[in-house]
């Protein structure tokens, strides 16, 4: 994937983002709170997947991507993130209180990007 294509499709990410924000935020609060995880992970991707729960269906919002719910327990448990690299994950995962923590899976690559809730105009890539 070339950098443009790459920038049209955070582009695109960035929209969607902003319409889910607030249901993201309080799912996110929820997998906290109810023990499941300390770690949320939301899975952008413009095709279904079949990882972690499906939040928001693209068809139902008129939007770019469909929305997952995950954890980071799970991304480890089917190897999208390495059991080598989970101490770095979590050196490196923001608060979740203010910041998503979302996996963009597009053309087969996968990327972890972490937005605030509060919509900034960049997403800060770790």
């Amino acid at each position: 994937m070339t950098q443009e294509e790459f920038n049209k499709i955070i582009i695109s990410l960035k929209s969607d983002l902003r319409i889910y924000a607030e249901m993201m935020k309080e799912v996110s609060n929820d997998i906290i709170k109810e023990g499941f995880s300390t770690h949320p992970i939301f899975i952008a991707s413009e095709q279904e997947l079949k990882i972690g729960e499906l939040l928001l269906d693209k068809n139902d919002y008129a939007a770019n991507f469909h929305i997952y719910a995950s954890t980071l327990e799970e991304m480890v448990s089917i190897n999208l993130i390495l059991e080598s690299k989970k101490a770095a994950f979590i050196q490196n995962y923001k608060n979740p209180k203010t910041y998503m923590c979302v996996m963009l899976i597009a053309n087969n690559a996968a990327s972890i990007a972490f937005y605030p809730y509060q919509a900034k105009e960049t997403l800060t890539n770790e």
